[in-house]
């Protein structure tokens, strides 16, 4: 019998096979399975179209036989078979195609080459495991069986024989355990197992082996008898591929908790197919708490992917945009274009068009449960609604269409979330900016001294109270035609003409008092004015234009802190009893004004949360006048 020799370029393309394209040895198994799963496909579906005899769907499935002794491992299906000639075309040209084009394209990266479906790539990804391979097949089309045998590089050949069944039988001859390398693991039942849960647990035919079985021997009850027992090891039916009516909320969180190791139930569910260029089925889930790593940068985002039931990747980053990153779940598609391993998505439309549309639908999902579940998107967004702002800031407002209306705020308004566009529609007539505060906490806000004079006039305000908070409104500018407004920024314009007219008067008044005041912070301050917007406390800092105070505290705080300052402006209120004692301490005592004017600047300091700039002489000043 005549060793036939692989075409060149297959040859070439059997070493990459072996040693490059795969980088995990034990895909193998997924890759025949698979294989064999696509053979069941065809011959039941050839059996419906009457072009070959009826076949039992029963009698269609693959089965796993392990010889330890010969160290050998046998895949075998009851599916359509070969003929010699799909033998030779399948087998003895890998790739079927073998042409130099494909290997040319192959070189220049995997990445570029789709031959999901393609037998003879994956198949021949078992020579990373074994050192012989033999493929005894029988077809439904031919009488006649064939022996196909390979050790690799050197060739093949091909004997007629006798085979009962229609179908395939593979059988690997594993490599020897040697270099730290233990294929004899794949002779074990608890690793076949595991491979099978992993990679091939939805495949639709039922994969069998023998197990060991231990029960109670009848004879001597203290004993056990050891037997085998024929057990099927996949669960065939993939929750996903049910129809949503069918499956019940208990089933929904026992697969979401066992499959994503979550002890908590989902927070929300989004099982959904859709049809069209590209056609897939996903299994979403919204969790009901953050992971503990979410915000650290060892988190690993990514969807599951599917192909035909058979699993491809752990995380598809690809399918996931960052704003919706917390979502888990799992994609099953049969029309992605997968790498010649395929261990990575390609870069092209198909790709793309999925993540648009699996983007879509969170984002709808979302929408709707803002608009009929609120309390339970309130309890979602405290989880991750920090994770929707990071994103349209990190976007540069790209995503401003898509995100600003997820986004929640406490207000004024009873102190209760709201939205941007719930705010707008309850602005007073006349009303033209949206008010918001910044602090660390919606209690610190509500001490600003500024806050006060806004709600007496019934202006509700917006609570910002995350780092990102600040460089988000920034990105976004405005909403709805209306500006954001901090009302601890400069040219917060609250009063009536008449009290415009009055405070003019009493600066004019006061103008030396001020301007005394200004020289003695000139280092610190850019101005120093009579407040509009103070009623009980004396003195508050504004940021003029430019860097806010609050960025200010939020960028002193990164790593790469540059040192950068808010333009402040120290403004006083003209109403209280200090403004009385600084006009007269001024006429008076210099040196003693020059301690009031700097003490009033640490205070105003203080109630903004920045620091001090000298804490031990700051309070020798305060026992100072104390003691006057």
């Amino acid at each position: 019998m005549a060793k036939k020799q692989f075409k060149a370029e297959s040859k070439r393309l059997l070493d990459l096979v072996i040693h490059s394209i795969y980088t995990n040895k034990e895909i193998f198994l997924r890759e025949l399975i698979s294989n064999a799963s696509d053979a069941l496909d065809k011959r039941y579906f050839l059996a419906l179209k009457q072009e070959i005899d009826k076949v039992d769907s029963s009698d269609l499935k693959i089965t796993l036989q392990v010889n330890k002794e010969q160290r050998t491992l046998s895949i075998i299906d009851t599916g359509i078979g070969m003929t010699k000639e799909e033998l030779e075309n399948n087998l003895g040209t890998i790739a079927k195609s073998g042409s130099l084009e494909f290997k040319s394209q192959l070189e220049k990266g995997a990445s570029e080459v789709d031959i999901i479906g393609q037998f003879g790539v994956g198949f021949y990804s078992a020579f990373m495991v074994a050192n012989k391979i033999e493929v005894l097949t029988k077809s439904a089309k031919d009488n006649q069986a064939y022996l196909w045998t390979s050790q690799g590089e050197d060739g093949y050949t091909i004997e007629e024989t006798n085979k009962d069944e229609i179908g395939t039988t593979i059988t690997l001859h594993l490599l020897n355990d040697e270099n730290e390398e233990d294929y004899s693991t794949y002779l074990e039942e608890f690793t076949l197992r595991q491979l099978i849960k992993k990679y091939s647990d939805y495949v639709r035919y039922p994969i069998q082996m023998e197990v060991e079985k231990h029960i109670p021997d009848p004879t001597d009850k203290e004993k056990t008898i050891t037997t085998t027992e024929l057990e099927t090891l996949n669960s065939m039916t993939p929750i996903w591929k049910k129809k949503p009516k069918d499956i019940t909320e208990d089933e929904y969180n026992e697969f979401y908790q066992a499959k994503f190791n979550d002890w908590q139930k989902p927070g929300k569910v989004l099982h959904y197919t859709v049809e069209g260029n590209v056609s897939y089925t996903a299994l979403l889930f919204i969790p009901s708490k953050a992971p503990y790593n979410f915000y650290q940068s060892d988190y690993e985002a990514g969807l599951q992917l599917y192909s035909k039931g058979v699993f491809i990747l752990e995380q598809a980053k690809d399918l996931l945009p960052d704003a919706y990153r917390f979502v888990r779940g799992l994609i099953d598609s049969d029309d992605l274009n997968l790498n010649i391993s395929r261990e990575i998505l390609q870069q092209d439309r198909q790709v793309k068009a999925l993540a648009s549309s699996i983007e879509k639908k969170i984002h709808n999902a979302l929408e709707d449960q803002l608009k009929n579940d609120r309390k339970g998107y309130e309890e979602f967004f405290g989880q991750f609604g920090l994770n929707l702002k990071y994103a349209l800031y990190q976007s540069y407002g790209m995503q401003k269409d898509q995100l600003q209306d997820l986004l929640l705020f406490k207000s004024s308004k009873e102190n209760a979330y709201v939205t941007f566009k719930e705010y707008v529609e309850r602005m007073k007539e006349g009303q033209k900016e949206i008010y918001y505060a910044s602090g660390e906490s919606v209690e610190d806000i509500q001490k600003l001294p500024a806050l006060k004079k806004v709600t007496e006039k019934e202006y509700e305000v917006l609570y910002l109270t995350d780092s990102v908070d600040e460089f988000v409104i920034q990105v976004l500018r405005e909403y709805d035609g209306k500006t954001f407004k901090s009302i601890t920024s400069a040219d917060l314009d609250l009063n009536s003409e008449e009290e415009k007219k009055e405070l003019e008067k009493k600066a004019e008044d006061n103008k030396s008092i001020l301007e005394s005041m200004k020289e003695i912070l000139k280092e610190k301050v850019q101005d120093v004015r009579l407040s509009s917007r103070l009623t009980d406390d004396p003195v508050t800092l504004v940021s003029a234009d430019g860097l806010s105070i609050e960025m200010e505290k939020v960028l002193s705080k990164l790593p790469q802190n540059t040192g950068m300052k808010a333009a402040k402006i120290l403004e006083i209120n003209a109403e209280h009893p200090i403004f009385a004692k600084l006009q007269q301490v001024h006429q008076s005592d210099k040196a003693r004004f020059d301690e009031y004017v700097d003490v009033l600047y640490q205070q105003a300091l203080l109630i903004e949360g920045l620091p001090i700039e000298n804490p031990a002489e700051y309070t020798k000043k305060i026992v100072s006048l104390m003691v006057k």
